[in-house]
């Protein structure tokens, strides 16, 4: 049965009072840096951390008092299950949840403190669907899927009536896809009540599951590849989902990990506020250049979670450091005399760099025994302060040998 406007106001009502409606203020520092007027819509505010306790709260407070004594289970790789087991826990309704291998240890951990049964199995989403399709059966649990089912859709979709009021003259919603659910709630809302806002879905280089599909004209699966954004990584599309969407979207971009990792850092520096993989992508798309369009526009991203594993983003943050030229990291060749090292500190103190780390490589350094390689990792300002550090070494005799 396809999903209705109706159905995600009816949605609305159902799940006021108990999920929260999150702020989509006016960001200054994002809007400087992109030459939009970007709006950040908090979800990552939800007690859970995501947009997904919309749809799990919609779609367990229409089960019957049958089904929900009985319990349900869902295949998710973090967001949805931990929405399920909160709400599943306020209804008191039994929860069980599969994750595959490659769910963060901080969405599993969640799962497990909120009271759902957490088994972790198959090393992709659909082997860990076949597990909760086989435990629905056996245990006559209701199956409640995280992206393709209609009161899910219609969960989803409350959000971008939130938006709507929020920001009255929105020119474009920003939102990232994975399994399609977010974004075929909000682009039916959006394209029923004001169509001339523009839907654009971003999803990372290493999912691709909207772009394939449209490419197919239906849903496709799409190999397992690693990605910060885990939340995409959902091998397909949903049927239902694409269905509803396919025909509002106006425009579908891809971002790389880097990029990512870049807007990771950019939301942690500007916002004060952290999010994971998957909602950082629609600031990655527009900080990538690919929306030129939307320069001027009033912007709205959909800030959909906030559960990253802290061990990540330690990795993140570095790795978008590196991506925005402040942090780099270059070998060179070193008298091990006394002084030698000296006079490398001091042409990158001149320099205006710092060191962060410096390791020093005797046993593979050449055959001049008063010679070392020292590797040097190093925080700079910008790239151009890099090719600038590279010029003052060359100019003092530093010639490098390896630099990244």
């Amino acid at each position: 049965m396809p999903v209705t406007l109706s159905d995600i106001r009816a949605a609305r009502k159902r799940i006021a009072g108990v999920v929260v409606v999150t702020p989509c203020a006016k960001s200054i520092p994002l809007s400087e840096i992109t030459g939009a007027q970007i709006f950040c819509k908090l979800d990552n505010l939800q007690r859970t951390g995501s947009f997904k306790e919309r749809g799990a709260r919609n779609a367990l407070a229409k089960l019957s008092p049958a089904q929900r004594r009985r319990g349900v289970v869902a295949a998710s790789a973090g967001n949805h299950a931990a929405a399920l087991a909160y709400h599943g826990h306020l209804l008191q309704c039994p929860v069980t949840v599969v994750m595959p291998d490659y769910a963060p240890l901080i969405k599993i951990s969640t799962c497990k403190r909120l009271g759902a049964k957490v088994i972790v199995h198959g090393c992709d989403f659909s082997e860990a669907r076949a597990r909760a399709d086989e435990l629905a059966t056996s245990e006559g649990f209701t199956y409640i899927h995280g992206f393709d089912a209609p009161d899910i859709i219609a969960g989803q979709g409350t959000i971008a009536l939130e938006v709507l009021e929020q920001v009255k003259d929105a020119d474009a919603i920003v939102c990232p896809v994975g399994g399609g659910g977010l974004l075929a709630g909000v682009a039916l809302v959006v394209k029923s009540l004001r169509p001339r806002v523009k839907v654009i879905a971003v999803e990372s280089e290493a999912t691709g599951n909207l772009t394939a599909a449209l490419q197919a004209k239906r849903p496709v699966w799409v190999g397992r590849r690693a990605t910060l954004a885990d939340g995409l990584a959902t091998l397909t599309v949903g049927t239902a989902a694409f269905s509803l969407l396919r025909d509002r979207v106006d425009r579908v971009v891809k971002v790389t990990e880097n990029q990512i990792s870049l807007a990771i850092l950019r939301m942690i520096e500007m916002e004060k506020i952290v999010v994971e993989g998957a909602a950082a992508t629609p600031l990655a798309a527009m900080l990538s250049g690919q929306l030129p369009e939307l320069r001027g526009k009033k912007v709205v991203l959909l800030t959909c979670g906030g559960n990253i594993d802290p061990a990540i983003l330690s990795r993140v943050i570095e790795r978008g450091l590196v991506s925005d030229g402040r942090l780099t990291r270059f070998t060179v060749m070193i008298s091990d005399r006394p002084g030698g090292l000296a006079a490398l500190a001091r042409v990158i103190a001149e320099s205006g760099a710092s060191f962060k780390d410096i390791e020093h490589d005797r046993a593979f350094s050449g055959p001049d025994v008063h010679a070392v390689d020292a590797v040097c990792t190093i925080e700079t300002r910008d790239h151009g302060h890099i090719r600038s550090l590279h010029r003052a070494l060359r100019k003092a005799g530093f010639p490098l040998v390896v630099a990244t």
